[in-house]
């Protein structure tokens, strides 16, 4: 393993200063390895992405003991529960979102180290929690967002959950060929979906006043090249406050550090890192003195809010620094297997892309 790949961003933030952001993420993780929430609730989705932070700064204990958390607390079926406290259950409930994104943990682990020992470590909860995540698709494309304790599988279809979700198959298959081992399934998967979030955005629950709904097409890697600028072009005025960040919410006047991180990392997938690091230039005045963020900001009342610095909130700030001096994260985002786009059988929609048979697929077959 390699000591910190932090290089610091040029007139933004030294290598010195992630470093601390970094050491102060490590301070929040528990004893059981978990890192949580201010609240003191868990998820694997943030929990995976603070793992990922982790090892960027070199803070290779703290982020094997996170991955260790993940391999203890993971269900038979390959799911996650919604959240925990410590290792204790806290919401029974399941989001497939949650549960595929150590793929993208353990790709990136790959990346960062060529370790296979962990790696391999951590390859067979991640093919048991994608056959989990698929499972929930539809013909279509579409995937359940999720199921209650009682095991009813959600009504809706979320399109940032289902945006990650492409990219933690696509994870899946770039591990899948790393240890020759044929994933099929997952590109079918991979292809129905990145059909639904290219041509059937109508399709999932209206979030359109979540700026996450917005970008996230980009950030998962549905949209690239121009259908990606056009997307970003099409709200941006309506998310971006010039100068702040990103309103988490389109009608509120709260902006959010993540959100902006994450915006940035999609410009820098397009190309356009000038835009990119300015967002970063702005956000970064949310950054404390301990090298933790504030999680958002109140423009209206000037004051940080709610007055607290979450751990996936400096975790998206250092994969965001990483990413716009074409660090790792950029790799983890943008070179990636290609998978064919899938269409439904009677699909009225590009019929430039192979079609599905209805009677001939269900589920993962």
């Amino acid at each position: 393993m390699r000591n910190s790949q932090l290089e610091g961003v040029p007139g933004l933030v030294t290598a010195a200063e992630l470093a601390q952001t970094v050491a102060s993420l490590a301070g929040l993780q528990e004893e059981s390895g978990s890192i949580p929430w201010p609240d003191g609730h868990t998820d694997a989705w943030d929990h995976v992405e603070c793992a990922m932070a982790l090892a960027l700064g070199g803070h290779w204990a703290p982020a094997q003991r996170a991955y260790q958390w993940l391999l203890e607390t993971q269900n038979e079926d390959g799911s996650w529960a919604m959240s925990y406290r410590q290792r204790t259950i806290d919401d029974a409930s399941v989001d497939s979102n949650q549960c595929a994104y150590i793929a993208v943990g353990a790709w990136q682990w790959w990346l960062l180290t060529r370790d296979s020992r962990q790696t391999r470590q951590l390859w067979p909860a991640t093919k048991k929690a994608l056959d989990y995540v698929i499972e929930l698709q539809e013909p279509s494309g579409l995937i359940r967002w999720g199921r209650d304790p009682q095991g009813k599988m959600s009504e809706g279809y979320l399109l940032t959950g289902s945006s990650s979700i492409l990219q933690a198959l696509r994870c899946g298959i770039a591990l899948a060929g790393l240890f020759g081992e044929p994933a099929p399934e997952w590109e079918f998967a991979a292809g129905r979906l990145m059909h639904v979030l290219r041509h059937h955005q109508d399709e999932f629950l209206d979030k359109a006043e979540f700026s996450m709904d917005w970008y996230y097409p980009v950030l998962g890697g549905a949209l690239t090249g121009q259908a990606g600028i056009e997307r970003l072009k099409g709200r941006w005025r309506e998310f971006v406050y010039p100068g702040l960040g990103v309103h988490c919410v389109s009608n509120s006047s709260w902006i959010t550090a993540a959100e902006t991180c994450e915006l940035a990392i999609s410009l820098i997938m397009l190309g356009h890192k000038e835009t990119a690091l300015t967002l970063l230039e702005d956000i970064s005045a949310q950054r404390r003195d301990d090298g933790l963020l504030w999680t958002g900001y109140v423009y209206d009342e000037q004051v940080p809010w709610p007055a607290e610095a979450s751990s996936w909130t400096a975790a998206a700030y250092v994969l965001a620094c990483d990413a716009i001096v074409d660090g790792t994260t950029l790799t983890l985002f943008t070179d990636l297997p290609e998978v064919n786009e899938l269409a439904e059988e009677g699909c009225s929609r590009h019929t430039d892309v192979v079609r599905l048979d209805r009677r001939r697929h269900s589920g993962r077959s």
